[in-house]
């Protein structure tokens, strides 16, 4: 919204502001436009009569008008605060959905590769019985020819009886092998098809997973929006105001200027006298507290000497007993050895493919972590913070960076889009951005401590100078 024109009385008005639907949720619309609407029917109707007034009837009307925008000032901190309450929620609604979105990923990519299994055990089984197939199919028609052969002609054939005796012990130890066979291929079978059913249950339910992963997505999306909305809408209202009050305190401003000129040269010559007067009183008074802190400082030297010795040596045994608590404190540490920190959070779910202080693809020494992550993930802030830098930068594509305490700072890279700006606070493990919606694309994620770079698997914790490997 744009700001109001400058009229002839000076008075600044402003443009009537536009009704907003209610918001998602069904919140009302905010009680502050009937105040907006009758400050800029009040500042048209000054108007009208500026032309007549007197500088000080000016002054006076503009400072009433000014008192006005303070109250409404004051009613628009109360509608921020409660605006910001909503958008607090938002941020742990968000938070929330961030975390079942990466717990549906993970159930996702177990379901595929599953399904994966599954299918190379499918085509293995039925591979294998394919060549069971095959050779059971020779064996029986091999028996049919033999059997189309009548006895009299068996016995004309100029085979001798050895002979002829092998060949009918080898068809009777031929038919029982072949049933057996048969008996096994119809097992086989049997398990083909329980294969099959549970690949086909075992798609119906990756293809379900897949629908709600993407309506916990789309669910994001639509917070995120309402959470961009609300800040704009906060920030669009309180920037309106302040440039009303601004217009009307450099009109006061000149207003007073215009009438206490005269009275200022006045008094300006008793001014410069009582000032010389408060100087040498001033003077008077420095000198009296100099002797009389020389004379506190000479009787108090020598008690002071005492307390510091005293000071010393109990100093020394404070940091005799320090030095043991924290050799003890070391000595425990060492033997618990933990892996890593508790609350150990990364931006995106997935596949870490470089490790901190491992060659890149590069050849160079990573001072981060490199994660696979699925298309079109949701990129979440690590820990609590402020946003520092929000946008492309050189050959690093759209890249964050984002301020935490204690010297902390992340830096992400690889983002697909960013939903969050400069300057705005992000809750530990709240959404900031997605990731690119296609093929399986990388996420970089640096931690730096006082502009160092530490390891980000050993999380937010480490102690200072702790953490580079």
């Amino acid at each position: 919204m744009g700001a109001g024109r400058d009229h002839p009385a000076g008075v600044a008005l402003l443009p009537l502001p536009v009704s907003r639907p209610q918001g998602a949720g069904g919140r009302r619309a905010f009680p502050w436009r009937p105040a907006l609407l009758t400050a800029t029917l009040l500042a048209i109707s000054a108007t009208a009569a500026a032309q007549t007034e007197s500088p000080g009837q000016t002054l006076k009307r503009v400072e009433q008008d000014l008192q006005s925008d303070k109250a409404l000032q004051r009613q628009l901190d109360r509608q921020s605060q409660t605006l910001q309450k909503e958008l607090d929620e938002l941020r742990e609604r968000l938070v929330g959905l961030a975390d079942q979105e990466r717990a549906q990923e993970d159930e996702l990519a177990h379901l595929e590769e599953s399904l994966t299994a599954l299918e190379t055990q499918e085509r293995s089984q039925a591979d294998k019985l394919e060549g069971e197939r095959q050779q059971i199919a020779a064996l029986l028609a091999a028996l049919q020819r033999v059997a189309r052969i009548p006895p009299e002609a068996a016995l004309a054939r100029p085979d001798g009886p050895v002979d002829t005796l092998r060949s009918a012990l080898l068809l009777r130890d031929t038919v029982p092998a072949l049933r057996a066979r048969a008996d096994a291929l119809a097992q086989a079978l049997t398990r083909l098809a329980e294969t099959r059913e549970t690949l086909q249950a075992q798609r119906s339910r990756t293809y379900a997973a897949r629908l709600t992963l993407i309506d916990r997505q789309k669910e994001i999306g639509q917070l995120v929006a309402r959470r961009e909305e609300l800040s704009r809408q906060t920030e669009e209202e309180r920037q309106q105001v302040a440039q009303r009050t601004a217009r009307l305190s450099g009109q006061a401003a000149d207003l007073r200027q215009l009438m206490e000129r005269i009275e200022a040269e006045r008094r300006a010559a008793a001014a410069a006298a009582a000032k010389r007067e408060a100087e040498r009183l001033e003077a008077a008074r420095r000198d009296a507290e100099r002797r009389l802190a020389e004379q506190k400082a000479a009787e108090q030297k020598q008690a002071e000497q005492k307390l510091a010795d005293q000071k010393a040596a109990e100093q020394r045994q404070a940091e005799e007993k320090l030095a043991e608590q924290r050799a003890r404190a070391e000595a425990e540490t060492a033997r618990a050895a933990p892996s890593a920190p508790a609350g150990e959070r990364l931006p995106v779910g997935g596949r870490v493919t470089v490790r901190y202080g491992e060659a890149d693809r590069y050849g160079a020494t990573s001072r981060g972590v490199t994660i696979q992550a699925r298309a079109g993930s949701t990129v979440v802030s690590p820990q609590a913070g402020t946003i520092v830098f929000a946008g492309p930068f050189r050959g690093y594509g759209q890249i964050l960076i984002v301020e935490h305490s204690h010297g902390y700072h992340s830096l992400i890279a690889g983002f697909g889009r960013i939903d969050t700006a400069v300057g705005r606070r992000v809750a530990t493990g709240e959404p900031i951005g997605l990731m690119p919606a296609d093929g399986s694309p990388d996420l970089y994620f640096e931690l730096r401590r006082h502009g160092q770079p530490i390891n980000p698997q050993r999380g937010f914790g480490a102690p200072e100078g702790k953490g580079q490997g």
